[in-house]
């Protein structure tokens, strides 16, 4: 069975960060994967979050098939830790570390401006605005000039590799796509073919949809769920970002593409997101429907790219 946060382990944190702060309530956060994100309320109205790394709040499975090198890499506080310092070195905006508890928690600032997403469906200018703001913050990570594990493989092959594990659990469970199995497996190497060597790259987030970047109170973007965060093609971020921002992708060009990586990686990140959804679907996850809708969105993109 499942556990949640325990508010025995949230005392000493808490203490650390707060002094006599009284807790009088935790709340779970919904959509988490690999994560336990807890609210926690204070008698005196504020309120923090608490992350916490742990068996039970990760819904993937133990052998994840499409973690191909550093895509995937398991989440922990120690990945957290990392990134946190290297994109606040970038002049990222991330979550206020308050404290740590234990081996698996962190007391993080909570912040409460509501998503970008949600901006954008109220208030289109104020949108807009922060996703000026975002692109700054985007455009520092990927004209980085970041330094890669020693002898990696190219990120093309990383991607490629990727494609085919997905392809291959996709084809397992949805059949429309079992039957443009080797069309699509066509596809992933002819475009794989097409890419040519590279040896620069920059940071990137790994899965930055509107929903992973929150507002904070003076108006500034504030990138969550950052443990993915490598160095790594800026187009692998771009393919992602193209297909959740829709029509204010524009607004986030930050450097140069290749079409021959943007061709190849569009394709890969919709394979992703059908086989994606569904192994989390062949478990517990709790939050099934959106799971499901997403693996239905891309499966339709997946085919309109034959």
């Amino acid at each position: 069975m499942r556990t949640n946060v325990d508010h025995a382990d949230l005392a000493e944190p808490i203490r650390s960060a707060f002094g006599d702060r009284e807790l009088v309530a935790s709340e779970r956060l919904s959509g988490g994967t690999a994560k336990g994100v807890y609210r926690l309320r204070f008698a005196d109205g504020g309120s923090c979050l608490a992350y916490r790394w742990h068996r039970d709040e990760n819904y993937w499975p133990a052998q994840t098939v499409l973690a191909v090198g550093p895509l995937g890499a398991t989440s922990s506080r120690a990945a957290f830790l990392d990134r946190r310092e290297r994109l606040g070195a970038l002049g990222v905006r991330v979550p206020e570390l308050f404290a740590l508890g234990g081996t698996d928690l962190a007391l993080v600032e909570d912040v409460r401006g509501g998503s970008l997403e949600d901006l954008l469906a109220r208030d289109v200018a104020a949108g807009r605005e922060a996703l000026g703001r975002l692109r700054d913050q985007l455009h520092r990570m990927h004209a980085a000039a970041g330094v890669r594990p020693d002898d990696p493989s190219p990120c093309e092959e990383i991607i490629a590799e990727r494609g085919r594990r997905a392809l291959a659990e996709a084809a397992a469970r949805v059949p429309v796509i079992a039957a443009q199995k080797e069309r699509l497996g066509y596809a992933l190497s002819t475009r794989l073919a097409a890419v040519e060597p590279r040896s620069r790259w920059g940071w990137i987030h790994g899965e930055l949809g509107p929903d992973h970047v929150l507002m904070s109170s003076a108006g500034e973007p504030v990138m969550i769920d950052i443990e993915g965060a490598m160095v790594f093609d800026a187009e692998w971020e771009h393919a992602f970002l193209e297909l959740r921002f829709h029509a204010d992708y524009p607004l986030l060009h930050t450097v140069e593409l290749d079409p021959a990586r943007m061709a190849l990686y569009r394709l890969v990140q919709y394979l992703s997101l059908v086989a994606g959804p569904l192994l989390l679907l062949d478990g517990d996850f709790p939050d099934r429907e959106p799971m499901r809708r997403i693996a239905e969105w891309n499966t339709a993109r997946v085919l309109a790219e034959l």
